[in-house]
């Protein structure tokens, strides 16, 4: 591990967070509402938390609201997922169908997503690219109708779609390649200093990433990799208040490598910046359960959802909004206690 990194363990949640964090047996993960009351260290070793060390400092502080979305008080924001594309690998594509798209987004709205992320080019592994002209034309009718409503991120890897959908209405860019796949896409978003979503992948052709997959520690590799990419931003005058970073779940990872990143996510707290899960319907959740229909996965799909919740997700990316919404407010309720009106 990174000796200026901690990885928190014994997470907490609810009443219990609280009342360890006023005891002084826990500290907030990243301003809570989740505590940490114990840490893995460089050495490997399980302790608790430090009073002097470097990582503690950002581990705790609370996170600013993230594209100036407010955040809910004890669980992550919701990311409906809107596919402007034939192919995508879920199974909800739509093509070129604007009013379908749109229709999605606003039910999407309806049923509590916080933001609509809108793509036209499936980056599923070994999808092959379209051509820019054709993912703007697959986006930007159905960005311009949906960002009256609710916050949007572009879901793209090319710097024109980026320009352009930003000029639609888009607030947020989301790039799976991590800015890495389009040498302007860094110029783009310095330029309109607008939010960024920096993922790993292993590569930034969907078609070879699913070769020769390797790690030796797959959650640190990938916290790893985020940094220097936050790095980079950061150098180029984006701050990390402006970032969010995806751990890439299916992105040129094998299944055991996605549970370990689900498992760890806190690890990426060191970052200091928004974490965003995206790992809806996704083949690991389908090998895992047995099922091989993506748009069956839903069970598979909520109890990831649930997970990254507890483990300090702050943006979930998911295609099955309403029930997502619905076990997030379930899990709250839970972990806080329920009082009858």
């Amino acid at each position: 591990m990174t000796p200026e990194w901690l990885e928190p363990l014994g997470l907490l949640n609810g009443p219990a967070a609280f009342a360890a964090i006023r005891d002084g047996l826990a500290l907030p993960l990243q301003g809570g509402p989740i505590a940490f009351s114990l840490v893995r260290g460089p050495e490997g070793s399980i302790l608790p938390p430090p009073e002097d060390h470097p990582a503690l400092e950002r581990l705790t502080r609370t996170l600013p609201d993230f594209a100036g979305i407010a955040r809910h008080r004890a669980r992550p924001l919701v990311m409906g997922i809107v596919n402007c594309t034939p192919d995508s690998f879920s199974g909800d594509g739509l093509g070129e169908g604007h009013a379908a798209a749109i229709a999605r987004g606003h039910a999407m709205l309806e049923a509590g997503a916080d933001i609509l992320d809108i793509g036209g080019e499936s980056t599923r592994p070994h999808a092959a690219p379209v051509t820019v002209e054709e993912e703007m034309a697959r986006v930007l009718p159905v960005i311009r109708a949906l960002a009256t409503s609710a916050p949007v991120s572009i879901d793209t890897r090319n710097a024109r779609t980026m320009a352009a959908a930003l000029e639609a209405g888009a607030e947020i860019v989301n790039d799976v390649s991590g800015l890495r796949h389009d040498a302007a896409a860094l110029r783009v978003v310095t330029q309109a200093r607008c939010p960024v979503v920096l993922m790993h992948a292993l590569t930034t052709d969907p078609r070879t990433m699913q070769r020769d997959i390797r790690y030796e520690d797959a959650a640190m590799e990938v916290a790893r990799f985020l940094e220097a990419r936050v790095e980079t931003l950061e150098r180029l005058g984006i701050p990390r208040s402006r970032i969010a970073v995806d751990p890439g779940i299916g992105f040129g990872k094998r299944a055991r490598d996605n549970l370990e990143l689900v498992a760890r996510l806190p690890l990426l707290a060191n970052i200091g910046c928004t974490i965003l899960l995206g790992a809806s319907r996704k083949a690991f959740i389908g090998r895992v359960t047995g099922v091989e229909e993506p748009g069956q996965r839903v069970a598979g799909s909520l109890a990831v959802a649930l997970a990254g919740a507890a483990n300090g997700a702050h943006i979930l990316r998911v295609h099955d909004v309403a029930e997502t919404v619905r076990a997030l407010r379930m899990a709250e309720a839970l972990a806080a206690g329920f009082e009858e009106d």
